[in-house]
């Protein structure tokens, strides 16, 4: 018999052991990957009410508005979930630079043989 979680239209996310699911940011124009986090509970209600990216940082043990200090926000366009739940595809529309660095993804380095590669 099919899982319900995996077949119907009830949001009911697998949250790990810490009561969090990945969830990854793109750009909803270029389908650019622009950053990865976590959520939890709250963390996907208040994106789903403000349509703000809003994830848990573990390193500080809070919510944070993706921008709340840097202006570069990630208004959310759509919010898709993948097939058991346990992962959140958010399809964002930035304002600026999503990483921390300045960089317009945080996936800005590539993985070679011979170690990083900047990207342009």
């Amino acid at each position: 018999m099919p899982d319900p979680r995996e077949t119907g239209l009830t949001l009911q996310p697998r949250y790990d052991a810490a009561g969090l699911v990945t969830a990854v940011a793109t750009d909803v124009s270029t389908g650019e990957v622009l950053m990865l986090a976590h959520m939890n509970a709250d963390a996907l209600a208040a994106t789903i009410a403000t349509r703000e990216a809003t994830f848990w940082s573990r390193s500080r043990g809070r919510l944070w508005k993706k921008g709340e200090t840097s202006g570069h926000l990630l208004a959310v366009r759509d919010i898709r979930i993948d097939c058991d739940q346990d992962a959140i595809w958010l399809l964002c529309e930035p304002a600026g630079p999503a990483c921390h660095t300045g960089a317009r993804s945080c996936f800005y380095r590539r993985v070679t043989e011979h170690g990083l590669e900047a990207l342009d």
